[in-house]
């Protein structure tokens, strides 16, 4: 670790404990020691185990479901580090749930995204560490810092390793142009792009590609799939275009029970993922999923030496966002 005359503490909730412990690992740290428990009512229940006053904080919880419980654990954790005078209180969100509510999109709806943020820096966040935000306008959102990593780095080098040959990056809808446009750049690959309707919360049908992929071996890029409506909808049509291989890659694979059916039904040959949320070993369908704990504790011993950040999405003086 960096040596500094403040120390620096890592705790998790109990979102993502495997990943929590990797990240501590990565930077040989072992993680802070806290009871998390419930009371027979539901309510949580949190006790910092050892002292952290002066000291620089990190917590580490993603926000995949239960959603509700594993943002309340977080904000009652903040609570008892900032009421046992921690510092600095960094919240590590692997994943920002609530993200795709950025918008009022129709009357009367909340902008949940901008609650959220509100509630972690009320609840004594002093930064916030975060990775592939489904909107990135969200940092805008906090009035304070927020540093904004991407997955990409660690998808790169799994990919290249592949030697993937007559590649096309696919978006699979508009909003991810820019991401398949990073992608298509860094692989030296086409890219080309499916355009969908979206009939409900859970269904989605995909309409045409713009984009040469008849006997191409497809990647289609997306930052999170729940119910893989939009991945399956668009692998089903890249195939019917003649596709040859088809390739998901999606940083945050939250994949509830309809997720799951739908992805042993599909086409998709191969579905790239993170470990940024915790999930069960998957029958049917394969699934490589890399680790992002040496991405994120990197960023974690910068935060803490105030050292730039940048350089971990950089590459070939470019820029993976």
């Amino acid at each position: 670790m960096v040596a500094d005359s403040i120390d620096v503490k890592i705790f998790a909730g109990t979102s993502n404990q495997p990943l929590a412990n990797s990240i501590a690992q990565s930077i040989g740290m072992e993680l802070g020691k806290c009871t998390v428990s419930a009371f027979p009512d539901g309510e949580t229940f949190v006790k910092i185990d050892e002292n952290v006053r002066g000291q620089d904080v990190f917590i580490v919880q993603s926000t995949s479901p239960p959603t509700n419980h594993h943002l309340m654990e977080m904000f009652i954790m903040m609570d008892a580090l900032r009421r046992a005078s921690a510092l600095r209180i960094t919240a590590v969100l692997p994943f920002y749930g609530y993200a795709r509510q950025d918008r009022k999109d129709q009357p009367r709806v909340p902008i949940t995204a901008k609650l959220v943020a509100n509630l972690l820096v009320a609840a004594g966040a002093n930064r916030v560490l975060t990775m592939d935000l489904h909107a990135q306008q969200i940092q805008g959102f906090f009035d304070i810092p927020v540093d904004h990593l991407y997955a990409s780095p660690v998808m790169f080098e799994y990919l290249k390793s592949k030697r993937l040959e007559n590649l096309v990056v696919v978006s699979p809808d508009v909003g991810g142009l820019k991401m398949a446009h990073a992608y298509s750049q860094f692989l030296g690959a086409g890219l080309a792009i499916v355009a969908k309707q979206r009939k409900s919360a859970t269904e989605v049908e995909s309409v045409t590609v713009i984009g040469e992929i008849r006997g191409k071996t497809v990647l289609i890029v997306d930052d999170l799939t729940e119910t893989a409506g939009t991945l399956t909808a668009a692998a089903t049509l890249l195939r019917a275009e003649g596709a040859e291989k088809i390739i998901a890659c999606v940083s945050h694979a939250i994949l509830n029970d309809l997720g799951i059916e739908r992805l042993k039904k599909s086409c998709i040959d191969e579905l790239i993922t993170t470990d940024t949320v915790l999930r069960p070993e998957i029958d049917g369908v394969k699934i490589t999923t890399l680790s992002v704990a040496g991405l994120l504790g990197e960023a974690i011993k910068r935060i803490h030496s105030n050292s730039s950040v940048t350089s971990l999405f950089e590459f070939k003086g470019g820029r993976t966002s």
